[in-house]
């Protein structure tokens, strides 16, 4: 962990950008802290009331993963977990739902619901197209044809921010190489995802259809 965060402290310097992790353990919290601006609950632990809770006590930014296998609206018993605690600087991420065996499916109608809980949404495409249990650098472990169609997706339903990983030579990236997005295709993605979140972000209040 000392040398991840010297290294994220460097990419903060040198660069000259916020920096997010993800933590794993509830003893990290306060350390990670000295670093990160936005500290991370992967998906499979945003359930650990006890990692929660610690990351919150810190003050600094929380993005949530939403677990593969939660129903939108339970990330209300999240937010009320982290809200305790006085930290209102809350992001809340889909990155898809189990569906059978090896697949997940990201369906847009989740955005809506979380978004109506109160918080800034986030969609995470290269995320919700791994097939897991396949290992990251199998080539059957991600689906990447999908990750602009779903990044558009998720933009016209409304997002507040996107997390992508993106890679310069996606074969040979140490984690999760079967679903990065290369690094030559963010910019195009970036500027077709802008162009709609411009046309959609006015007109938004308009989901609001009073059925």
């Amino acid at each position: 962990m000392e040398n991840g965060l010297k290294v994220l402290q460097k990419v903060k310097e040198k660069v000259g950008v916020p920096v997010l992790s993800d933590i794993h353990d509830k003893h990290d919290a306060e350390t990670c802290a000295e670093v990160l601006d936005v500290i991370q609950i992967p998906a499979y632990l945003s359930m650990q009331t006890g990692l929660v809770v610690a990351v919150a006590r810190t003050g600094i930014p929380v993005n949530v993963k939403k677990g593969q296998f939660l129903h939108p609206l339970d990330m209300k018993h999240i937010i009320k977990k982290i809200s305790d605690e006085g930290n209102q600087n809350i992001t809340l991420t889909d990155r898809g739902t189990f569906f059978g065996y090896h697949n997940l499916v990201l369906d847009m109608r989740n955005l809506k619901v979380m978004r109506d809980l109160g918080y800034p949404v986030v969609l995470d495409p290269t995320h919700a197209i791994r097939k897991y249990g396949v290992s990251s650098s199998d080539k059957r472990g991600g689906a990447k044809e999908f990750i602009f169609s779903l990044s558009r997706a998720g933009t016209a339903a409304g997002i507040d921010a996107i997390f992508i990983e993106t890679h310069p030579d996606c074969d040979n990236a140490l984690c999760d190489a079967a679903s990065m997005l290369p690094l030559d295709r963010l910019a195009d993605l970036l500027k077709q995802i802008k162009a709609i979140d411009e046309i959609v972000k006015p007109v938004l209040a308009d989901d609001e259809l009073g059925l």
